[in-house]
């Protein structure tokens, strides 16, 4: 299916109320024409926001690489840590702008999404720095290097209508529906349900309506398109024999549709799924064009057998043929009588050279004229014989062919098995922060930047929780939930952690010091005449120190319900409530290579219930800066 102009309207409009304020965290290539990003904001939950050349629409599945993308080093390049700033459509068209900026730093990034669509990435004055496929055609010429100019609009803008666009149909010897689809570039499903809605054949001509039939369109196309794009509709996906498509609204005389919660639901549905399938096409692809080749050999070696077999059956019918002319006197082969019988059977003496043969259909034996038949019967059934001891040899390479199909057909199968996808969980609240468990049970949560520090204060702190901070500039606030009757052991848990969260962990800082307050304590406004950072805030009163003697934490695998997170805090209560954990200590490698180490020790002890996690998730828990792994092990939660 492809998407309309007032279909992707909606589309601009929902993703835009979903995406404000999010920033790029990461861009995954799935396809050659399909590119997810992930957007992250600090209080809400990440958005995975998919494009390709059918569309965009936000995806609740995260689809494995399936091809590379020839332009997704680019964008990561260009767009990481860029704010999407603006989606817009182009009137109509089936063009969209997703606008970003940051750092000074402004790209539009153009989808197509009309004929074999196009994804184009342009600088501030819209110059093209890259894209899927360049374009050379009389109206327009896109490369790197040229400004982007969008294709010649077609038809009127369908949001823009007035009634007297619509009283030109009176002048027409169209079909309405096809007067309407044509002049306002609505697909054929929507301007005939415009015409079922006021009750008027979609078929007759625009020359036969009325004034009040012009009106009563001019209605229902406006309040359809409103609808559409507001909407205020009820979604349904169509499934045929042969397809499947979403619709915004359950469309006459339309049979198999389902109602769906959303038209970007059904959208993520049918179009992932296309692409899923195409990519297990694509990854078999190399495989079962060997499978077509082999099934062609099976299949002239079949043919072959039974060729075989035909000429060894018509030699020998011969052979019987000439022997029991013998029993009726009959004694060379070039009697009259002999000759008649010869032809009954398709067969004849012919000579070549000087030579001999009896042609038996296509096959020449040669023969001796001058021997008698029973000489010649023996040669043919000599030669009858001799054809059919090939069965066996060709029979056995049937054999090895089926044999070598089936391998080929189970190596496909894995081939398309490995075109693997995950549902993307909805997260916990406390997950777009840092978090981890006490050995009491009780919560712990930390800022991961100014902005989340901020919002652990202002959003999340009780009365019943406790403050934590270090005595380091860039340390995180952390806040211990329901913890009026915290043991010792968890306020220790709580002050090592938000060391190790700080700038210390970085740096290698051993022998530093956290402190814990009251929510009342914090002060979120800046003493008169005082200006407070982001994410800053004073404390007043006493405060109460904990010494932080050790700079180690521990990554764990977490159940919750029949979810699976990945964690990060000491390594005592981790230890206690994961399944698996991995301790970690300061210094060593990147965050991306040290989360990649972990993933791999956590898979030799978990196996496929790691697979399924994204490397992103370890790489979120970590703490700023390098790290090396110390230890791993199975936590006194596994079952």
């Amino acid at each position: 299916m492809t998407l309309s102009g007032i279909e992707l309207r909606y589309l601009v409009n929902e993703i835009s109320k979903k995406t404000s304020d999010y920033y790029v965290s990461n861009i995954y290539g799935i396809t050659k024409n399909a590119l997810l990003f992930k957007l992250h904001h600090p209080e809400n939950p990440d958005v995975m926001l998919m494009v390709s050349t059918n569309g965009m629409w936000i995806s609740s599945i995260k689809i494995d690489q399936i091809e590379q993308n020839k332009i997704l080093k680019r964008l990561r390049s260009d767009l990481l840590r860029l704010k999407l700033s603006k989606i817009e459509q182009i009137g109509a068209e089936r063009i969209v702008y997703l606008r970003f900026s940051g750092f000074d730093k402004e790209f539009t990034l153009v989808g197509e999404f009309f004929g074999d669509g196009n994804i184009i990435l342009c600088n501030k004055e819209m110059k093209i720095l890259a894209l899927l496929h360049s374009i050379d055609v009389r109206h327009r010429r896109l490369c790197v290097g040229l400004p982007y100019t969008p294709p010649p609009q077609k038809g009127l803008d369908v949001f823009e209508i007035s009634k007297e666009n619509i009283d030109e149909i009176k002048t027409s010897n169209l079909a309405v529906a096809n007067w309407v689809g044509r002049t306002f570039g609505l697909p054929k499903k929507f301007a005939e349900e415009i015409f079922h809605i006021v009750k008027i054949d979609p078929k007759i001509k625009g020359s036969s309506l009325q004034d009040d039939d012009i009106k009563r369109i001019f209605e229902s196309m406006k309040n359809l398109i409103e609808n559409i794009v507001t909407g205020n509709h009820n979604p349904v996906i169509i499934k045929n024999n042969s397809s499947i498509e979403v619709s915004p609204i359950k469309l006459e005389n339309v049979e198999n549709a389902m109602p769906i919660g959303s038209f970007i639901e059904g959208l993520d549905t049918v179009f992932s799924q296309s692409i899923v399938n195409a990519g297990k096409d694509v990854q078999s692809s190399s495989v079962d064009k060997k499978i077509q080749e082999l099934e062609t050999r099976l299949e002239e070696q079949t043919r072959a057998i039974k060729l075989v077999k035909d000429k060894a059956e018509k030699i020998s019918a011969v052979a019987k043929s000439l022997s029991k002319m013998t029993s009726q006197g009959i004694m060379s082969i070039e009697d009259a009588v002999a000759f008649k019988n010869l032809m009954k059977l398709n067969s004849q003496v012919i000579k070549e050279k000087g030579i001999s043969f009896l042609k038996i259909e296509d096959e020449k034996i040669k023969v001796d004229l001058e021997t008698s038949l029973l000489s010649i019967a023996s040669t043919l059934f000599n030669e009858a014989k001799k054809q059919s001891l090939a069965i066996p040899s060709i029979e056995k390479q049937i054999v090895k062919t089926e044999n070598e199909i089936e391998k080929l057909k189970d190596q496909s199968e894995i081939v398309k098995d490995s075109v693997s996808y995950s549902e993307i969980r909805k997260k916990n609240w406390f997950e777009r922060y840092r978090w981890f468990y006490t050995s009491d049970g009780l919560l712990a949560i930390g800022g991961r930047d100014s902005s989340s520090n901020s919002a652990i204060i202002r959003k999340h702190l009780e009365k019943n929780d406790k403050v934590f901070h270090a005595e380091i500039f860039g340390s995180p606030f952390f806040i211990l939930k329901n913890s009026d009757n915290a043991t010792p052991a968890s306020l220790n848990e709580t002050a090592n952690a938000t060391v190790c969260f700080s700038r210390a962990w970085r740096e290698a800082m051993y022998g530093m010091n956290a402190y814990w307050v009251n929510p009342e304590q914090v002060k979120k406004a800046a003493p008169s005449g005082q200006y407070l950072p982001k994410g800053s805030f004073t404390i007043d009163g006493q405060r109460n120190f904990v010494k932080i003697s050790s700079m180690r934490l521990a990554v764990g695998l977490f159940k919750q319900n029949e979810n699976f997170l990945i964690t990060c805090g000491p390594l005592e209560p981790i230890k206690k409530n994961c399944e698996c954990y991995t301790v970690i200590e300061p210094s060593g490698l990147e965050s991306t290579d040290i989360a990649k180490k972990i993933r791999t020790e956590f898979i030799k002890m978990k196996g496929e219930i790691v697979k399924n996690i994204n490397l992103d998730d370890f790489v979120r828990v970590l703490p700023a800066g390098k790290s090396h792994v110390v230890e791993s092990g199975l936590g006194n939660a596994t079952d």
